[in-house]
């Protein structure tokens, strides 16, 4: 029967389209962006044989889809583990990881120097739920004497954002498990390129894919990898909460994966190589980086990271505090303020105005973060280009 313009246009191609994918002899040579919110299905029984796990299929996007799973292959691979699931922003990875983990009158134990959003959520948020959160200094005291019969979380970064401690996460791991705790480690600032957690213990790790895993400035998505146990788990809460990234999202992050390693190596050389300039200028009152000899943090960074590098972030107090600083930043051409880190080009932020804006005066200073701190991204130019142009920003700082 022959079939109007509108509803012939609008079933034209579907069908056609999965025949001639399912007899073709080739695939693509890199994997499509599946828009589709929801896929389509033959008979009711092939419906209930892939909600009962007995037959192969998607349902529905918010669940899984194509694209999505061939990122968390990669993912994967990367973070050498059971599993991984790629959320809408790296908040919604770390949130649904610690939410899996815990219920009303559970305790958390969380080093004090994290992404302030996470420290907000922590100190405001899941305390409204009757969990209880201690904030420990990991580095100056024993975070054991803190735990409770009720303690269920660790929690802690890689690289501190944004004063550069390296967790010794063996050692942190080894006091974890012999108290049956789960170590939650966020290893944004260092990537599996450079330090992968589970290696040393941890169970569960996070990651803002937003910065270094896609490195490019241009979409928001999170991570999580651990074993399959702890997956399985995780993802029934990111299935019902519907915090996973989006087709689209997916398919760029994949894409960045495919270069990680490369651009960690220069970030990396570029860091060392600003680290060193800063340590010698005399508008520097301190530098903060892992890879520095000087660095208290150098000889268990060298345990933990691979090649000896140690990431693209680096952070340093500008004398003249507050005023120093501002001066600073205005006084760069080529790099810009950003609140946020890990894109190709080198860009400053402010820690105690951007990403730890939700510290109060006093957890600042009892944290290290002062208000003469820079913390500088370094991208992937000619580093020698960025330190001449540092060479006259620090003209505008009066010290």
């Amino acid at each position: 029967m022959e079939k109007g313009f509108r509803t012939e246009i609008l079933h034209s191609g579907e069908s056609e389209f999965a025949k001639k994918i399912a007899q073709s002899v080739s695939v693509p040579k890199v994997v499509p962006i599946y828009m589709s919110s929801v896929f389509s299905f033959d008979d009711v029984p092939s419906l209930d044989g892939v909600y009962a796990g007995t037959e192969k299929g998607y349902v529905y996007s918010r669940m899984a889809n194509p694209g999505v799973d061939s990122l968390n292959d990669v993912l994967t691979t990367a973070d050498n583990c059971g599993g991984t699931i790629a959320f809408s922003s790296g908040m919604a990875a770390i949130i649904a990881s610690i939410i899996s983990n815990v219920k009303s009158g559970d305790h958390i134990i969380s080093s004090p120097v994290l992404y302030g959003g996470v420290y907000d959520y922590l100190k405001n948020e899941i305390t409204r739920f009757g969990v209880e959160v201690d904030f420990v200094d990991f580095i100056h005291d024993d975070f054991e004497k803190y735990i409770k019969p009720n303690t269920k979380i660790i929690y802690t970064e890689t690289i501190t954002n944004p004063l550069m401690e390296v967790m010794d996460l063996k050692a942190i791991s080894e006091k974890a498990h012999k108290h049956g705790l789960k170590l939650i480690v966020d290893n944004t600032f260092a990537t599996p390129a450079i330090c992968r957690p589970m290696d040393f213990g941890a169970d569960i790790v996070v990651y803002s894919g937003t910065k270094y895993l896609n490195g490019h400035s241009d979409i928001i998505c999170g991570v999580i990898a651990s074993d399959e146990e702890n997956i399985a788990n995780i993802q029934k809460y990111a299935t019902l909460y519907g915090s996973i990234i989006s087709p689209f999202d997916a398919w760029i992050l994949t894409r960045s994966m495919r270069t990680l390693e490369l651009r960690m190596r220069q970030h990396s050389e570029n860091a060392l190589a600003l680290a060193k300039y800063f340590e010698g200028h005399p508008k520097v009152e301190r530098v903060y980086y892992p890879g520095l000899p000087s660095s208290e943090f150098y000889e268990v960074g060298k345990k933990q990271f691979n090649n000896g590098w140690c990431g693209g972030m680096v952070s340093a107090d500008i004398k003249g505090g507050e005023k120093g600083a501002s001066d600073f930043i205005a006084a760069c051409e080529t790099v810009k303020f950003v609140p946020s880190l890990a894109g190709v080009t080198t860009s400053i932020s402010y820690p105690a105005k951007t990403s730890h804006r939700a510290y109060s005066p006093e957890e600042l200073k009892h944290s290290g973060i002062s208000m003469g701190q820079l913390r500088f991204s370094t991208g992937l130019e000619n580093i020698e280009d960025i330190i001449r142009e540092f060479d006259k920003a620090f003209e505008a700082v009066q010290a």
